[in-house]
């Protein structure tokens, strides 16, 4: 019988084209450092989102669940989920990350802070670069196509072009 449920799963998985990669889960905060230290640099893409936030729940049900979506993710990120008022320290690049109110049911940790420079709104994501530099903040619930170009402008790198454009057209 469990070979049968092999077979079929096999069977399955070639015939619509799906690959492991496309199933990968988010990461958490730890698991993509390890990750990028240990396997591959890449970007990272952090949804900063909180348990009683329904449009982080509409963009789980929705956005992030398109097939392009997952596989730009996959292929060019490591995507983490990230929540604002978590309890948990995160230790990384030498600094001790914490909620700063932990007992209160909104406290805020201070990671989530840093990374969207205080103003907090949810759903936000943050975009950083293969050295650990932010590059974007984007807020509020986006759409497939809104969300595909911003990942794909990130991924390919055409904001560094981008602003080496703008610094030539304001020097003359």
């Amino acid at each position: 019988m469990k070979k049968l449920a092999l077979i079929v799963s096999v069977l399955v998985f070639t015939t619509f084209g799906v690959n492991a990669q496309e199933l990968k889960d988010w990461y958490t905060w730890n698991e993509a450092i390890d990750a990028y230290t240990n396997k591959q640099a890449k970007k990272l893409f952090i949804d900063v989102y909180t348990e009683w936030c329904g449009w982080c729940k509409k963009m789980d049900a929705s956005t992030f669940q398109d097939p392009e979506i997952k596989k730009i993710l996959n292929t060019h990120y490591y995507g983490i989920k990230l929540d604002a008022e978590m309890k948990d320290t995160i230790l990384f690049n030498n600094h001790a990350f914490y909620n700063i109110n932990p007992n209160d049911k909104r406290g805020v940790h201070t990671l989530a802070a840093s990374l969207l420079e205080s103003n907090m709104s949810y759903p936000s994501f943050v975009i950083l670069d293969e050295n650990f530099n932010r590059v974007y903040i984007i807020k509020g619930f986006q759409d497939v196509e809104k969300l595909k170009g911003v990942l794909l402008f990130f991924a390919n790198n055409e904001h560094i072009g981008y602003q080496k454009y703008l610094e030539q057209s304001t020097s003359k």
